[in-house]
């Protein structure tokens, strides 16, 4: 998508995201190092229609050798916050030729504020807000290796959530909630259920994460 709005603003977030400083091996660090701003330069360069025509004229006088590319920068912010957040963490990495599975730990909150990493103008927020908070209600888990494993899952059982359905139906964001959606959480492992607290669900080796929109 083209932006024809103030390019100042095509980099700007809903909240300072500079005075985040995230701890390295957790969610905030991920999302936080997949919206950054980038430069591209050199063979990234970015190609510029608007210098082309300046310098050739019509499109249709344009060959391949005549394009003009030119330094850029690259953010990848959100532009509309979804109802449903659903975090997918790369447990795996290239060794030599072969896939190894990350199994070291990744902090998430029970509360995460995606505002950090939002465009500025995002379209479901309303003007004034600086804060765009989602509660975790799931967790997938999977132990093993690359070649063999098991998925369990830890689920949070709740009162139903209205806004939730309001946001989902309607599109409209109105609460206020800025606590975690209370309830109990279960560990879920084939035909195994059982009651489990909040930091064992905290300290599992998150492979997805869902989280539901409270503000």
């Amino acid at each position: 998508e083209v932006s024809t709005d103030d390019p100042e603003m095509a980099f700007c977030t809903l909240a300072n995201r500079e005075e985040l400083n995230p701890e390295e091996d957790s969610v905030h660090h991920c999302l936080y190092q997949f919206t950054r701003n980038e430069t591209l330069t050199e063979s990234n360069k970015l190609l510029c229609d608007v210098c082309t025509q300046r310098r050739c004229g019509p499109k249709n006088n344009i060959s391949e050798k005549k394009c003009v590319y030119t330094n850029a920068r690259k953010q990848m912010l959100i532009s509309l916050a979804p109802p449903i957040l659903t975090l997918h963490l790369k447990r795996f990495q290239q060794a030599g030729f072969n896939l190894q599975k990350v199994n070291r730990h990744i902090k998430f909150p029970e509360v995460i504020d995606l505002a950090p990493f939002c465009t500025a103008k995002c379209k479901n927020v309303a003007e004034g807000n600086t804060k765009v908070l989602y509660s975790l209600y799931g967790v997938v888990e999977h132990s093993g290796t690359m070649r063999s494993g098991h998925y369990t899952a830890y689920v949070k059982m709740r009162a139903m959530n209205n806004h939730l359905s309001d946001l989902v139906l309607r599109g409209q964001s109105q609460a206020s909630e800025t606590e975690p959606v209370k309830g109990q959480w279960f560990h879920i492992s084939d035909t195994h259920v059982q009651p489990v607290s909040v930091s064992k669900v905290l300290s599992s080796q998150a492979y997805l994460l869902f989280y539901e929109r409270l503000l």
